[in-house]
């Protein structure tokens, strides 16, 4: 018998779970899991509940896990803990989510895998191993182009009332909220990123607005001009996507990559079906 495999995908708002039993495929989504805001013990019982209940009589050998703040050794003896105590048999692999877009989407071939998510980043892998990557300073101070990134566009608009009547009109229809409720949710309850980067649904919902259009185009913007006209290779290979806001306003990056002379290369909304394929 082939040795089940599980794949994770997992991010800040949520986990995407391949099984592989069999050559037969199993999808599982879980919450999102961020070793920044989440101890050990929270982990592993989020497994427990969401993933390993699903998964009676499977014995699992092999956790590829991919996921959000993962480049921090810390972090990686953190998460490797969680799922050990879930699936002690298992041979774990835990490594970030920036090898989980390089290989997800240049398999091993060479190329700039960029993420667009929740958080972003980009790298440049020549099939084997990341070479080199842009730094990520998170939500606060950086993780352009990203649903955070866009979400709090959206609340500054919102807040310091620029949206014309219409645009204040919709978004009062959409949400019942007010400044008060924002600036909690912001400042003080947890997990404010996954609460910023809903506000791209706004965005997605409402294109064709002036105002929608400018906030996404300088938000991608940012991300090509801060990250990827930083590596030389961008205007030597394709430029490949993945993540729910790359693949929401993929026309968008359609056009910044013919105003900066970027090839655009795949976009995915997430790098699943590759992973899957390169660990098969």
């Amino acid at each position: 018998m082939s040795v089940v495999k599980l794949i994770a995908d997992v991010g800040a708002t949520k986990g995407e779970w391949c099984l592989i039993n069999n050559g037969r495929k199993r999808t599982i989504f879980t919450q999102g899991i961020s070793p920044y805001f989440m101890g050990a013990d929270q982990i592993s019982e989020l497994l427990r509940k969401e993933l390993a209940s699903k998964l009676k009589n499977i014995q699992v050998g092999e956790i590829y896990y991919y996921g959000t703040g993962c480049a921090a050794a810390d972090n990686v003896k953190l998460v490797k803990k969680a799922i050990r105590k879930v699936f002690p048999e298992a041979k774990t692999e835990v490594t970030h989510d920036l090898m989980a877009a390089a290989r997800g989407l240049c398999g091993r071939k060479k190329g700039i895998a960029s993420n667009l998510g929740t958080g972003s980043f980009a790298c440049y892998y020549d099939g084997k191993k990341i070479v080199q990557n842009r730094p990520g300073l998170g939500y606060v101070l950086g993780d352009e182009g990203s649903g955070v990134y866009l979400g709090k566009k959206v609340l500054q608009y919102y807040l310091y009332e620029t949206f014309d009547w219409e645009l204040r009109g919709r978004f009062d229809l959409t949400y019942t909220t007010n400044r008060q409720e924002i600036l909690e949710n912001v400042y003080k309850k947890p997990f404010p990123n996954r609460y910023l980067a809903g506000f791209t649904k706004f965005l997605a919902e409402n294109r064709g607005h002036y105002m929608v259009e400018n906030i996404i185009e300088d938000g991608l913007n940012d991300f090509f001009f801060h990250h990827l006209c930083k590596f030389r290779e961008s205007w030597k290979m394709p430029i490949h996507f993945t993540g729910s806001v790359a693949f929401g306003f993929k026309d968008v990056l359609q056009q910044l990559c013919a105003s900066y002379e970027f090839e655009l290369g795949t976009v995915l909304k997430n790098p699943m079906s590759g992973l899957a394929a390169y660990h098969s």
